[in-house]
Order: C-alpha cells, then structure tokens, then sequence
C-alpha cells in the first residue's frame, strides 16, 4: 500500500501512527491535549523525532494529566530536564505548563477545548494537501499566542490540526487519500 511520502516505512510506530491516527477525527479533550503538548515540542524538530518518545513524554508528564501538569514545580522542571528518554530543552518544558494552565482555562471558558476550536472551524474538516499554514493556523495560532501561549506558532498549529484530523492531508498516492 502507497502512504504518505512523509512516512518513514521502515518505522512501524511511524506507519502505525500514519495508519491509524494522522487526520482522524479526535476531539476528545484529553487527546486534544495530548497532541498540543506534543506538537509543541517538535518545534525546530521532526515529528518522527517527538512520536519515537511519546511513550517517555506519557511517563515523565502523568500521561498528560493536566491538573497534575498545570501545578509542577521547579523540582518537577529539574527532573524532567535529566530525563533522557524526552526532549529536554527548558524552554519547551516550561511552555508545556505554561500551555497547560493557558489550556486548563480555556476549557473552563468554553466547556471543553473542542468548544474552543469550534469557535474557529463550526466543526468542518478542511481537506487539502501540500501546505504549512493556511488561514485557520493563523488565526487560531494568533489567538492562541495573545492568550500566553508559546511554541504555538501557525506551523505549529497546523500540524496540530493536522493530527487531531480537522485538516485531512493524506497525499493522493496515499491509501487513505479521500476527497471532500
């Protein structure tokens, strides 16, 4: 079967992640978390990088707990800046709580955060293909960045969107390529 020309074949948990999650529809707010956090680490890094140690991010950030994340300290910084098995660049660390609280917030705002990205998409998929940023990263990266956020920028987020399946991207030699 034909993927992605970004999918590294010879990376099952790449071609998994391909397979089964890329540009599925997943708003459930944990999930959404999850994938903000994530995608905010790949930042100036490949996205094959940050998901060969999601596992490790799972381990070393209480599998995404958000009331726990929203309340580290610096002992809490300290150690997940010696874990090897994560991306250890202070900055992103500190975002991630940052994030965290600035994410807590608006959930507490609008009931869920998939409220929240409703307020930008009306709950459409946009299918498109061969792009970074498009008018709904900007604005939703805007937003996102006046409200405190950081390593949120438009790239950032459309990649995001691209994860959680409100963008559908997959190529149109790709097995899962469909149209709108």
């Amino acid at each position: 079967m034909k993927r992605c020309k970004w999918c590294n074949l010879k990376n099952e948990l790449y071609v998994k992640y391909h397979d089964e999650e890329w540009c599925k529809l997943n708003l459930d707010d944990q999930y959404l978390f999850e994938m903000l956090i994530l995608e905010s680490f790949q930042a100036g890094l490949s996205w094959e990088c940050v998901l060969n140690k999601r596992e490790s991010f799972r381990q070393a950030f209480d599998n995404f707990d958000i009331d726990i994340i929203c309340n580290y300290d610096d002992n809490k910084i300290q150690k997940l800046l010696e874990n090897k098995n994560i991306i250890r660049n202070q900055l992103k660390v500190k975002a991630t709580i940052n994030n965290s609280r600035i994410f807590k917030n608006i959930q507490n705002a609008y009931g869920s955060f998939h409220n929240y990205l409703k307020t930008f998409t009306n709950d459409t998929i946009i299918y498109e293909i061969d792009k970074t940023t498009n008018e709904l990263s900007d604005k939703l990266s805007k937003d996102l960045q006046t409200r405190g956020m950081k390593f949120v920028g438009s790239t950032i987020i459309y990649s995001y969107l691209q994860a959680i399946g409100i963008i559908y991207s997959h190529d149109k030699e790709c097995f899962l390529y469909k149209k709108k």
